[in-house]
């Protein structure tokens, strides 16, 4: 049977181990911070995945046609000055 708190194959042991040497580092205070902005740049990264996904899914406009050039109106020849 499995163990359940066995992450990636880490032993019970060893996560223990792992969290005390993080709060030894960090302090106990700078933890709730460090995982307040670990949950936002997780929640920006799935913000953004839907808004590429939605950008994806739109349906693409047609192109538009080009305009086309006005034709230059025609003045009437003047004659030539000698």
């Amino acid at each position: 049977m499995t163990n359940l708190l066995a992450i990636g194959g880490l032993s019970p042991m060893e996560l223990i181990i792992i969290v005390a040497v993080i709060v030894l580092l960090f302090g106990s205070s700078k933890i709730p911070q460090l995982m307040r902005g670990v949950g936002s740049g997780i929640n920006e990264f799935k913000k953004g995945l839907k808004e590429g996904e939605a950008e994806a899914n739109k349906p693409a406009e047609p192109p538009k046609p080009a305009e086309q050039p006005k034709p230059a109106e025609a003045k009437p020849a003047e004659p030539e000055k000698k």
